[in-house]
């Protein structure tokens, strides 16, 4: 029999994934098994190793789930087998996530086991909604209470009276549906009918909602709202405080705006999360994957005077072919070193080389304008396969010798029905090469499948003529032809 393995009672916090510890991140990324909940933070489970077996065990309210005793089993069997366990869930393990329960079976399984606690919805998301559960003045306590108790139990366990005399905040995890008999049983027990109470829905995530009412009124309310599961529910008067000035997520610049990014998937992730950050719901809905030509084969750019990139995936794969002959930034030595836009001069600068020419319009022909007095007698352009010849061409018509070396293809990415049907009504998509157009309108079957009212971003001219092709006008056109240009663009846009 193999010597046990660990299991990791790993909270993933609540919802938004910047708030995952890094010691959960590190356990997600090397476990070879992972059982998870379904209250999770969106594209977490991407960072778990290929290889790992992953076991979705995730419980619906009201709906289907695994049992218990079947999770159980899977954390006794997996454990026995000498992997390494994580058994995710959302929030904090031992705040209303049977960590404890399952701590006690692995022990008396003999199977070493740790926790990583997370940060758990019931302060996060009223945190997110501008209310402190604590406050010097308002609430020197704050109790956590589960809305949802075990339906087996023969009677319920909480202390009404003793919750409407707490003197300072209560939370509620679990309790819109019992909302209304919540609120009901406190008021009965003593608690002011009037006392601020809040109820926030999908915290943390960018698309939360927040209502604030009495006690008396705030079932109503959230249910006019159509409020729903993942709710927290807040009885206290530092409820009153988002109203005061303390709520600050709504406030941001892209709040509540949905954002399709269409760019390859590795790159997505980068400019989603920036979005994220200004508030913006962003659907990564990738059109394009990036497919790199000639791998492993070496690239020599010895005897050029004039090296030209386009893009910053052109720079990583010319520096990958570099790599496969041995070489490195040296072998540019000697040669005029010219970059289209600061993204593509951002990529050489981390891997040491400074661009010796970066037009100021990003586009071939800026860069052709700016070659004009640079003598170039045998050149290289590292591009994809397929592009446009403005730049080879006016450097052969200046007598140079140009090398075209295809580092990369464009090809689609599929997009399932629901990335398409979200895009597609998206208050924004952007657009940062031709391509995305392209395979974007092809994933969807067309332009028609855009929504009249979402907004088209072009990250310049080059792609706005793409879009204009087949039929559509952007709206918004960044000034700086890269991806901070497309995000300053959206923010004004946006403010308008």
């Amino acid at each position: 029999m193999s010597a046990p393995g660990r299991v990791y009672l790993v909270g993933a916090g609540p919802g938004d994934i910047d708030l995952l510890t890094g010691r959960a991140y590190k356990a997600v990324v090397e476990a070879e098994v992972i059982l998870y909940d379904r209250l999770i933070p969106p594209g977490l489970i991407d960072h778990a190793h290929p290889d790992a077996e992953l076991i979705y065990v995730g419980k619906e309210g009201r709906g289907p789930s695994m049992p218990q005793a079947e999770i159980d089993r899977l954390l006794v069997e997996h454990g026995r087998a000498g992997k390494r366990v994580v058994r995710l869930k959302g929030g904090d393990p031992f705040v209303f996530g049977r960590g404890g329960e399952e701590a006690l079976l692995l022990r008396e399984a003999g199977i070493p086991f740790e926790v990583v606690p997370g940060i758990t919805s019931g302060i996060a998301a009223p945190a997110y909604a501008g209310i402190p559960v604590t406050h010097r003045d308002r609430a020197s306590a704050v109790a956590l209470i589960t809305g949802h108790e075990d339906p087996a139990k023969p009677e319920s366990a909480i202390d009404w009276p003793a919750l409407a005399a707490f003197p300072g905040t209560l939370v509620f995890y679990m309790g819109i549906g019992q909302l209304p008999r919540i609120a009901e049983r406190l008021i009965a027990a003593g608690r002011d009918a009037d006392e601020p109470a809040a109820v926030i829905e999908r915290g943390t995530l960018p698309d939360q909602r927040t209502v604030v009412a009495t006690l008396s009124t705030i079932a109503e309310r959230a249910a006019a709202e159509g409020f729903r599961p993942p709710s927290i529910t807040l009885v206290g008067s530092v409820a009153a405080l988002r109203e005061e000035g303390v709520r600050w997520f709504e406030e941001r610049p892209l709040a509540g705006r949905s954002v399709a990014v269409t760019r390859a998937r590795a790159q997505a992730s980068g400019l989603a999360t920036r979005l994220r950050a200004l508030g913006a719901v962003a659907l990564e809905t990738p059109a394009i994957k990036i497919v790199p030509v000639d791998v492993g084969v070496a690239l020599d750019p010895s005897g050029y005077d004039l090296v030209c990139l386009t893009s910053p995936n052109g720079v990583r794969l010319l520096f990958e072919r570099l790599a496969a002959g041995g070489r490195d930034a040296r072998a540019l030595a000697g040669a005029t070193v010219a970059a289209i836009g600061p993204g593509t001069a951002r990529a050489l600068r981390e891997h040491g080389v400074v661009a010796d020419v970066v037009p100021e319009r990003f586009v071939a022909e800026s860069l052709v304008e700016a070659l004009a007095g640079v003598p170039v007698r045998r050149a290289l352009v590292a591009r994809a396969r397929v592009a446009r010849d403005v730049l080879p061409d006016a450097l052969r018509a200046r007598g140079a010798e140009v090398d075209v070396v295809e580092l990369y293809e464009t090809v689609a990415e599929q997009l399932d029905a629901g990335e398409r049907a979200a895009a597609g009504a998206a208050d924004y998509v952007t657009f940062t090469s031709s391509s995305t157009v392209r395979f974007f309108l092809d994933a969807l079957g067309g332009a028609d499948a855009i929504s009249p009212r979402t907004r088209l971003v072009s990250i310049g001219p080059v792609t706005s003529a793409t879009l204009r092709e087949h039929g559509l006008e952007p709206h918004v056109e960044a000034s700086e032809h890269d991806v901070d240009g497309v995000v300053a663009a959206l923010l004004a846009d946006a403010a308008s």
